[in-house]
């Protein structure tokens, strides 16, 4: 394996970052800031998804009352990403690195102009030498609108920035071939486009202090590596990890994705991950469905689409499903929710769903 990177997008977890105590690891901070900045005077372009906020202010706050667990997250996670946010800055200061603090809710992703705003920080930044640190904003987020984790707020960032590949760096070494707690289950080292048993295995077990685990690990690493980004699930708490990973010839035991070789558009790269911000769905028949899955680019067309579900407007994400409940994809609706129907008897057919604003589901 040869790996040559120049823009990656680094994922660490709250289980790296952590101690057993509840207490930020800064040692494992450290250390993981000396690597980075390794890369960095190589011109790697670096972006850096940091959890652990949560976990940071629940060490430092002893509660004077019971709080609900909204309450007690806003809390924990306002004071813990101030403390967490010095130390990292701490850190790169002492390698004469700038870095800036970038805290984001789902709802900056679900707008297109809020999401190529976000896109443009981003940019400014790295143009300028400056290391993006993000994590989501906890101390606002509505818990239904909330990323699943940051597993999944970096795939996303990953995709937006065309990062060449996102590390996600947990406290195992990677996807296992079976239970990691038995001695014969071996890392799978190496995922195709094509693969598919591996998935056998996942663990549906969540980890110790973030809100999600291998599971939604492996699936944001299907996803953005399909999209031509190269993705490595390894473990934080090995020493020189991600230097070692990003050598020519990697020796670093860890699960690879292997990247799809076409690349998608940005605007696909958008809809890909906007699952939770559809406003509608509409189902199709199965003419529709083969018409979208042909080897030709083919657009969604209202005489393809059976019931209309939802409210929606010209311009907002509408999920895509067959008429059995199988998702097809997702796709920026041309028409109002009401007016889907009106246009299947038009002789010309204009796209609900042009091809250009449509992804289709890997599955």
């Amino acid at each position: 394996m040869s790996f040559n990177y120049k823009k990656i997008t680094i994922k660490v977890g709250s289980n790296v970052l952590t101690k057993t105590d509840g207490t930020l690891n800064v040692a494992r901070m450290a250390h993981l800031v000396d690597q980075i900045a390794q890369l960095y005077k190589q011109g790697v372009e670096v972006i850096l998804v940091s959890s652990g906020a949560v976990a940071a202010g629940r060490s430092e706050i002893k509660l004077n009352k019971k709080l609900d667990t909204v309450s007690s997250r806003q809390l924990y996670s306002a004071v813990g990403q101030v403390k967490m946010i010095n130390q990292w800055a701490d850190f790169f200061t002492q390698h004469g690195i700038n870095c800036a603090q970038v805290l984001t809710t789902k709802d900056n992703f679900g707008e297109r102009n809020h999401y190529l705003n976000m896109k443009n920080c981003f940019t400014t930044l790295l143009e300028n030498g400056v290391v993006p640190i993000v994590n989501e904003n906890d101390t606002i987020s509505v818990s239904e609108l909330m990323f699943t984790d940051n597993d999944e707020l970096s795939g996303l960032i990953a995709s937006m920035q065309n990062s060449d590949a996102l590390l996600i760096l947990s406290n195992i070494d990677g996807i296992y071939d079976g239970n990691p707690a038995l001695s014969e289950s071996k890392v799978i080292t190496e995922i195709g486009q094509k693969d598919r048993d591996w998935m056998e295995n996942i663990s549906t077990q969540k980890s110790g202090f973030g809100r999600g685990g291998m599971l939604t690990k492996s699936s944001i690493a299907r996803k953005t590596a399909k999209e031509g980004i190269a993705v490595h699930i390894a473990n934080g708490l090995r020493d020189n990890v991600l230097t070692d990973i990003l050598r020519k010839e990697s020796q670093v035991i860890h699960t690879w994705f292997k990247p799809g070789k076409r690349k998608a558009s940005n605007v696909k790269k958008w809809i890909a991950y906007s699952d939770s911000f559809a406003k509608g769905e509409l189902v199709i028949n199965q003419g529709a469905c083969e018409a979208l899955f042909s080897p030709k680019a083919t657009s969604l067309l209202p005489i393809g689409v059976t019931k209309v579900k939802g409210q929606f407007k010209k311009g907002d994400i509408v999920k895509i499903m067959d008429e059995k409940g199988h998702l097809i994809g997702w796709g920026k609706s041309q028409y109002a929710a009401e007016k889907v129907h009106a246009k299947s008897d038009s002789v010309k057919q204009k796209p609900v769903v042009h091809y250009d604003y449509l992804y289709l589901s890997e599955d």
